[in-house]
């Protein structure tokens, strides 16, 4: 290109100069002449040759007119040739700027797919991650670890101990393939066993409408939905000992409004009580659903975004046999047994389930600043059978934890982030959370004294309990509570004596 333009002012001077020369001496010397257009047909020549091995190397040059052709001819060819050669150069320039626009240069492009095959390795708060540049793949490994300290006083009999447990070893591996589909795998080797917990797969095609197969939380139980990292006291509330814990099934779940409306409905192999399912040897399935919504999330008045209401219910068919006879028993926050169903072993002395079951959860919380309310009752109806005795059992319970964070920072039901982490050097301590909360879980009194006996079960529980979190930061996190939880009944002799205890919790998480 540059050489033809270069030529270009050349010719055009040598087509002048034999006009000029002629007019001023028409016996100029046309030797000198003739070698200046010789010159030019033969540059000529080699840039057409060139250019016309770029366009089609398959086709031959073109020559020019015989050396003795008159020097009027071998101008006009060489004028011909120079305006060919134009015309060829313009249009190869069109075609490239028309490719370029079309297609990325090779170069780009190899760029391009560099940066799409790259894999991003970090590690922060929420855990280690590799992920693919577009972000379709990702690899995350997060856990948590639970110690606990449990420390009980008054206990005559000396049948509580204490002791200090493992209580979670939870290490948590999520990933996505192709955009659109996560996995959760979740194992727990607290308490010296190893159990799955979590193992299920996600399609996400939408935030309005996501599908989750395999082993998750049921979507019922307020407090249980939050993450045992989060929850404000070390254990939970009586009534999640009403409602089932992680169950195998298919669900589907999603936002809209931009999270003010949160919905899940699901039909599972169906659980026990604040149990888990890992298998199910009957045809009776629970279906589950469960509507949790934020009224004021676009509110302006700020004092009332953090206020949640729902409700969840379930409804299902449960069936046992002596040597399994599918019935929950109910815990303290301690983890003393204290109330459970009859079963010797014999059709006659155990107690089993024995068709529909049903629950049903209003719940609520309440966020604003450093103030946490949450709230929560549970009802649930089983029918059951001892030997010819049947009956519909109906067991409820409720409670209502409230929190301050001392220091100031928002409570959320997600936990506290400290603003300032823990760092001595630089006298900062992170944050202080201060929580009361009472709770109760009464036994049917039809359940006494044909399916359960009243010496060891009791008709009621009610405890109280304070508690005190201290964030390091928003992965390290110290607990210590005091509960005390009465009992009605539950001793061969009038009431169980009270359970008074002090727990501790040390946890990492990330």
């Amino acid at each position: 290109m540059k050489r033809l333009l270069f030529l270009l002012p050349v010719v055009f001077s040598a087509l002048a100069s034999p006009q000029k020369s002629s007019a001023q001496d028409a016996n100029a010397a046309p030797r000198t002449l003739e070698a200046q257009i010789k010159a030019l047909e033969e540059r000529l020549s080699e840039l057409e040759k060139r250019l016309d091995s770029i366009a089609d190397p398959a086709r031959p040059s073109r020559s020019f007119p015989p050396a003795d052709s008159t020097l009027k001819e071998r101008l006009e060819a060489l004028a011909r040739k120079v305006q060919e050669l134009e015309s060829s150069n313009s249009r190869r320039e069109t075609e490239e700027k028309r490719a370029i626009k079309q297609s990325p240069p090779a170069e780009v492009a190899s760029q391009l797919r560099r940066a799409k095959d790259d894999v991003n390795v970090g590690a922060g708060r929420e855990g280690f991650f590799l992920r693919s540049a577009d972000g379709d793949f990702q690899l995350k490994l997060r856990g948590y670890f639970q110690v606990d300290s449990r420390w009980f006083f008054g206990d005559r009999n000396q049948t509580l101990a204490d002791t200090f447990i493992i209580r979670r070893a939870r290490p948590i591996i999520e990933g996505t393939v192709y955009k659109y589909f996560d996995f959760r795998i979740m194992p727990d080797f607290g308490g010296g066993q190893t159990t799955l917990q979590d193992l299920h797969l996600d399609a996400r095609f939408w935030p309005q409408a996501r599908f989750r197969f395999g082993k998750a939380k049921a979507p019922f139980g307020l407090e249980r939905l939050q993450s045992a990292t989060d929850t404000t006291f070390i254990e939970r509330a009586l009534p999640t000992a009403l409602v089932p814990n992680r169950d195998l099934g298919l669900q589907i779940f999603g936002d809209v409004g931009d999270g003010a409306i949160s919905y899940a409905a699901g039909i599972f192999n169906g659980s026990v009580d604040g149990g888990s399912n890992d298998s199910d040897t009957g045809d009776g399935k629970d279906l589950i659903a469960r509507l949790f919504a934020h009224p004021f999330k676009r509110s302006r008045e700020r004092t009332l975004q953090g206020l949640g209401l729902g409700l969840a219910g379930s409804a299902g068919n449960e069936r046992g046999n002596a040597a399994s006879p599918n019935l929950p028993s109910y815990r303290t926050t301690g983890q003393q047994l204290f109330f459970r169903y009859r079963s010797d072993g014999t059709a006659q002395g155990t107690t089993i389930a024995d068709g529909r079951r049903y629950r049903l959860s209003p719940q609520a919380y309440y966020y604003a600043g450093p103030v946490g309310v949450l709230a929560e009752y549970v009802w649930t109806s089983q029918r059951v059978r001892r030997g010819a005795a049947v009956g519909q059992i109906q067991n409820d319970a409720w409670q209502v934890t409230v929190s301050y964070v001392l220091t100031g920072e928002r409570a959320s039901y997600r936990g506290v982030s400290p603003r300032r982490e823990f760092d001595p050097k630089n006298k900062t301590f992170g944050a202080f959370e201060i929580a009361g909360r009472y709770h109760q879980l009464k036994i049917d009194g039809d359940a006494f004294p044909i399916f359960a006996n009243p010496q060891d079960s009791s008709r009621k529980a009610e405890a109280w309990a304070l508690g005190l979190n201290w964030y390091f930061n928003r992965n390290v996190k110290f607990a210590l509570n005091y509960e005390r939880t009465d009992f009605t009944g539950g001793a061969a002799r009038g009431d169980r004596p009270a359970e008074k205890a002090v727990l501790s919790r040390f946890q990492i998480a990330f």
